[in-house]
């Protein structure tokens, strides 16, 4: 058995290998770059080191300096985690020549199915279904354009190589194809550095179902079922399960056994996940049930798995790669109610899904629950990689009751100031189709703005927010915000200072008071029982922190201050984030239109298109393509038309 490891990786998955690890009686060895110098990962490790700066291609990418750490540290082992270089088959191969045990696949396998076109050959050869598509060499914009077209539109753009969601675009009509493409392509290079693409036709109705697989260097295969991640939004996974809504024993054996063929394809070993698209306007039904890809690699969803099965997937990783056989076989696996995850982002709903930075200054997850997270409150979001907070997970009989428990969980969970997507999870789960199994991977896009929570704090918000902060401020500092009210007489705490405000000689109180919610002053009348406020807040240095449904907002006393800022429409486009721009598409003195793309940032592995405000003339432009950004930097100014 291995008795050291190293973790190639951050955050939560570095954080999960090591729960395990320790468990196995297995020592850690973390790396880190700058910016996460303070991680949680870095914490739990028995050691852990320094490969570099903040940017993942100066530190978490370089293969070199993680093999150099495990040599220097006398780990035997290097386990990759998810993303990064956990399915680079050149970096395998160097593990495994510098002496180390992979915690893997084997280099070949990897490279067999890392490339989606190349895999699709070997999995109809293998007798496993595909989706009808393009896989050819040659990547002349006309050529792909050319068999778009034959292939009929709607089609999908996929990088090659690429995984996690990047690297891919749907296209519904010729006249798109060309932008569609360019965007695919360069964000791919960014990415993977490599800018091929594949065709497939988009299924209209498309449910995204995948298999569990695993195997060991003995030659055996067994599968831990399906999972269902059709709940996606711009093709990243949002809530995942297990098993799949509306899956029956006939269909299940189907597509199990085709993953099983699949990864015996590769001479499969380690932790594998087939991946099918299946059309779903006629339920699931085995042929109608694709190839799309195979990760090889642990998924991040495969918390869900764990669950309904009971077997620690990490600890199988560990034992197989250290040449043991599968600790089950497949008539000894078995599925134990349902299990649901949601994906924590530190991103704002209210402001197009923007990335959100900063330090926690609250973090209070739901604590009935298993929680996958690397960070911990006090903790910095910094903008270099992926956004995710954490992974909420559940386990429960029905999927009605994992439904709700995740619902409540994503609820009851308050973060500030960073924002997070827990309302427009919590409002997700509560849609009466995703109760009733009702979903495919447009069902996020398909209800707009109905997943979304408000943008300004509704009367019900503000209510809550001045009786949090009332409530605070009365067993806290004396304020110039009090009631005069005899039940409160009785507290065991009263405050020293008894104010007045509200009390009126010879008429009721007047409950009206001003909060600020946002840095915005609102007028509200309290209930008569503001004092006994259901919502709790979080106090901080400049109010407090109210959690209504997820969506946490800073309540406080309205200040008297003066400010100006720049007027809202004047034309300024400021970076929303720290990030690089990849694209510049137009130049100073150009005219433009209103909604036309003048800029690409990438930040946090994402693309984000900024455009005209309105039809104008470009008078500023300050950056170019490769120029890295701060937040608020001004990058173009539009000049409105007369």
């Amino acid at each position: 058995m291995i008795q050291s490891l190293l973790i190639a990786n951050r955050g939560e998955i570095a954080c999960r290998i090591i729960r395990t690890a320790r468990a196995m009686g297995v020592r850690t060895v973390a790396v880190y770059s700058d910016a996460d110098a303070r991680a949680l990962h870095v914490r739990q490790a028995d050691e852990a080191v320094h490969i570099g700066p903040s940017p993942a291609r100066e530190s978490y990418l370089v293969g070199e300096k993680i093999i150099a750490a495990a040599k220097a540290t006398g780990a035997e082992a290097i386990h990759p985690g998810y993303g990064f270089l956990s399915e680079n088959a050149d970096f395998a191969e160097a593990v495994i020549a510098a002496g180390l045990v992979w915690v893997g696949p084997r280099p070949d396998s990897i490279r067999a199915m890392g490339l989606k076109d190349a895999a699709k050959e070997r999995m109809i050869a293998a007798g496993v279904p595909v989706t009808p598509g393009y896989l050819g060499e040659d990547q002349d914009p006309a050529h792909l354009e050319a068999e778009a077209d034959q292939i009929g539109y709607p089609v999908l753009i996929k990088a090659v190589a690429g995984g996690g969601g990047k690297g891919m675009r749907r296209v519904d009509a010729a006249d798109d194809f060309a932008d569609a493409l360019a965007s695919c392509k360069r964000e791919a290079a960014s990415s993977f550095g490599d800018d091929r693409v594949l065709i497939e036709k988009y299924i209209l109705s498309p449910r995204h179902i995948e298999v569990q697989v695993f195997g060991d260097s003995h030659g055996n295969v067994v599968h831990l079922f399906e999972r269902d991640c059709s709940l996606q939004r711009r093709h990243q996974k949002v809530i995942e399960e297990a098993p799949a809504p509306g899956m029956d024993a006939k269909t299940r054996e189907a597509i199990c056994a085709a993953a099983v063929r699949a990864a015996r394809a590769v001479d499969y070993v380690g932790a594998g996940t087939i991946e099918f698209i299946a059309d779903a306007s006629e339920g699931l039904r085995a042929d109608r049930i694709w190839f799309m890809e195979m990760n090889t690699r642990l998924q991040v969803e495969h918390p869900v798995t764990e669950e309904i099965t009971g077997q620690d997937l990490v600890e199988w990783q560990l034992r197989v790669a250290s040449g043991e056989p599968l600790p089950k076989r497949q008539g000894e696996l078995a599925i134990d109610g349902w299990a649901m995850e949601a994906r924590l982002y530190a991103e704002d709903p209210a402001k197009g899904f923007l990335p959100s930075i900063g330090t926690l200054e609250i973090f209070r997850p739901h604590s009935d629950v298993r929680l996958e997270t690397g960070v911990y409150e006090g903790a910095e979001i910094s903008p270099f990689y992926d956004p995710m907070i954490a992974k909420i997970v559940v386990h429960e009989e029905t999927r009605d009751e994992a439904c709700e428990a995740l619902a409540r969980a994503c609820a009851s969970t308050d973060i500030y100031p960073v924002k997070t997507n827990a309302p427009f999870l919590w409002r997700a789960l509560d849609d009466p189709d995703f109760r009733a199994g009702q979903i495919d991977t447009g069902f996020i896009a398909a209800r707009g703005e109905a997943l979304l929570p408000p943008a300004e704090p509704t009367e019900d918000m503000v209510r809550q927010a001045a009786a949090a902060i009332l409530v605070q401020e009365y067993y806290g500092e004396p304020t110039m915000l009090s009631f005069w009210d005899e039940d409160l007489l009785s507290s065991p705490q009263p405050n020293p200072w008894r104010g007045a405000l509200g009390f009126r000689l010879n008429a009721p109180a007047n409950r009206k008071v001003a909060v600020n919610v946002e840095g915005k002053l609102h007028v509200t009348e309290l209930p008569v029982d503001w004092q006994s406020a259901s919502v709790v807040g979080e106090p901080l240095s400049d109010g407090v922190a109210v959690n209504d449904d997820g969506l946490s907002f800073l309540a406080s006393l309205p200040r008297a201050s003066g400010s100006t800022g720049a007027a809202a429409g004047d034309g300024a486009i400021l970076a929303p984030m720290p990030g690089r721009v990849t694209a510049v598409e137009v130049i100073s003195g150009e005219t433009v239109t209103k909604g036309q793309r003048l800029v690409t940032l990438e930040a946090m592995k994402m693309e984000h298109s900024l455009t005209a405000p309105f039809d104008g003339t470009v008078a500023e432009l300050n950056v170019a393509a490769g120029s890295q950004v701060s937040e608020g930097t001004l990058l173009v100014k539009v000049e409105k038309s007369d």
